[in-house]
């Protein structure tokens, strides 16, 4: 049975993200968690802001948050085709945001946080909102972000950039493993250098080590030169029928230039292409 947390603020990007997450696990055994988080309010004293204590937090209305998640698992549960094996359950959160999410992932043992999220416009265009952005990089779950415009297919072929420095345990990336075989898809392990360079000693038996984890599976190995990682993933995925990036929380050099470069202009695949950010156990 899997674990599986839907934050939600009832806005149309969470609800495409809920929606992927009922179709990603049409056939699987699921408890859903559907988490809104109320953010604890504060006061300003001599224009200092002052957090609410407990007893003043109880005694704030809930009843709207309420009736808005009954409607939202109305939604869910017609939207489900699959009654035996889903099951739904609401949670209201007061907290701040990322230490409701902490909270609920060790109290309800979850294995995925599955989330929407829509970059912010103009000159602060980024690939990523500021609530996604904060749980990949603050909250040890694997994460799998949701764009505003993504919509579900079964992944075909999974990219899963990589420098081959493997500063992380290999079972990290089970869970690909498992995506893989669930839907028969392909992996596309991408390397991109800044110059064309050969690899050293390390980084080749860092392949092999990849080679021997997917050997089950289909697998392939690809190098693009180019001086931009987010522009050489582009036109990657451009050129292939790819439908998931995987990446390693650990691997801060391409996890920074891809999912937080704030030039993205000509990023398309930010848009439409589901993130799958893996993080190693404690």
């Amino acid at each position: 049975m899997k674990n599986i947390l839907l934050p939600t603020d009832f806005s149309e990007n969470s609800w495409n993200a809920i929606k992927y997450a009922i179709s990603f696990f049409k056939n699987q055994d699921c408890n859903f968690y559907l988490l809104h988080i109320k953010p604890i309010p504060t006061i300003e004293f001599n224009d200092d802001p002052l957090i609410m204590i407990q007893s003043d937090i109880d005694l704030l209305d809930v009843k709207p948050v309420k009736q808005q998640l009954r409607k939202l698992l109305k939604r869910v549960i017609e939207l489900s085709t699959n009654k035996l094996k889903h099951h739904f359950y609401t949670i209201i959160e007061e907290n701040f945001f990322i230490d409701g999410i902490r909270k609920n992932i060790e109290e309800k043992q979850i294995d995925l946080i599955i989330m929407g999220t829509k970059g912010a416009s103009g000159l602060e265009k980024i690939i990523l909102g500021s609530n996604a952005a904060d749980v990949i990089t603050k909250v040890k779950c694997n994460t799998l972000i949701i764009p505003e415009n993504a919509t579900f297919t079964a992944p075909t072929e999974i990219a899963y950039p990589t420098d081959f420095s493997l500063s992380h345990n290999l079972q990290v990336l089970q869970p690909v493993a498992e995506i893989i075989e669930r839907f028969k898809a392909s992996l596309s392990i991408l390397h991109i250098s800044k110059r064309k360079i050969d690899l050293n000693e390390n980084e080749k038996q860092n392949k092999e080590l990849l080679e021997d984890f997917f050997t089950p599976y289909q697998y392939s190995f690809h190098f693009l030169t180019n001086k931009k990682v987010e522009d050489a993933v582009q036109c990657f995925i451009e050129s292939r029928a790819i439908n998931m990036v995987c990446m390693v929380a650990k691997n801060i050099h391409y996890f920074q230039q891809i999912l937080f470069h704030s030039k993205v202009e000509n990023i398309s695949y930010h848009v439409n292409i589901p993130f799958l950010v893996l993080h190693e156990k404690n």
